[in-house]
């Protein structure tokens, strides 16, 4: 059996990396170790099949594209299969919020989530894992930092625990779709309507979070992000304002001038003079 075991010296209090390493499993491979851990260690299952079970969980079989957690001080049961033994990295977190993060997402039903190729969680959860592996300097570690939270980012929107919705988890909404909106307005495909599916939420209810907390619509405040930068922009660029309208993400001139207009009363052109 090949594989790798790391841990890192940096201590967050939020969150933190603690080890990190990989495995390619013998047939019927057991973990030998303590199955009661002090802290939360997510796996990745990049090939092969095997089985895993957690405290009051019956025995599943995952294979490649799922993933399973060992949530702190819960007993835990997993092993490789016999003919098709997976391989599998993981990760070991601890921090004052790594609890509140699972248990806030569908991990914390069942401990495993299955098929996640093809989600943005995946995706950052592998570029994290990469970054991990670079040597110590303080650009490396803030890549690190917030990639991590790029990952709690994504397993929260695209993975909501709908059992968790209460009046914290409203704000939590909020404060979600805010960072969404902010973190993609300059991509001309981000709308209304793949938020509440990101988040898991209908629009109507959407609707209201903002109305009560921000006095704006979500549409509003998708177009007010969009104007705010695009008047920064045309203020401290000398870009031509197509450009700028891509950048703010509008896919064309017209469009982006008619509402920019609309929301300050001035042409792009004449902002600018």
């Amino acid at each position: 059996m090949d594989g790798e075991y790391r841990t890192l010296s940096g201590q967050g209090i939020e969150s933190n990396i603690l080890f990190f390493g990989q495995e390619n499993c013998q047939p019927n491979y057991i973990f030998k170790g303590n199955n009661v851990r002090d802290n939360y260690v997510i796996h990745y299952v990049q090939k092969g099949k095997g089985i895993f079970s957690s405290a009051n969980h019956p025995v599943t079989q995952l294979k490649a594209g799922d993933i399973f957690i060992l949530p702190k001080d819960v007993p835990c049961f997993y092993q490789a299969d016999s003919e098709d033994p997976w391989s599998y990295f993981w990760i070991g977190l601890s921090g004052t919020r790594i609890s509140s993060i699972f248990q806030n997402s569908l991990l914390s039903q069942k401990n495993y989530l299955r098929q996640m190729q093809d989600s943005k969680f995946k995706d950052y959860l592998f570029q994290l894992f990469d970054a991990i592996h670079l040597p110590s300097s303080l650009a490396n570690d803030l890549l690190i930092e917030s990639l991590l939270y790029h990952t709690f980012y994504y397993l929260l929107t695209e993975y909501p625990n709908p059992k968790s919705k209460n009046t914290d988890t409203s704000k939590n909404d909020l404060k979600l779709a805010v960072i969404y909106l902010e973190n993609n307005f300059r991509d001309s495909s981000c709308n209304i309507t793949d938020l509440c599916q990101k988040l898991n939420i209908s629009r109507s209810y959407l609707y209201s979070l903002f109305k009560k907390n921000l006095a704006l619509s979500p549409q509003q405040f998708l177009i007010k992000i969009r104007m705010e930068e695009a008047k920064q922009l045309l203020k401290t660029k000398d870009e031509p304002i197509k450009k700028i309208a891509g950048e703010v993400g509008y896919s064309d001139e017209f469009t982006f001038s008619k509402a920019f207009k609309r929301y300050n009363g001035l042409s792009p052109k004449n902002f600018r003079m």
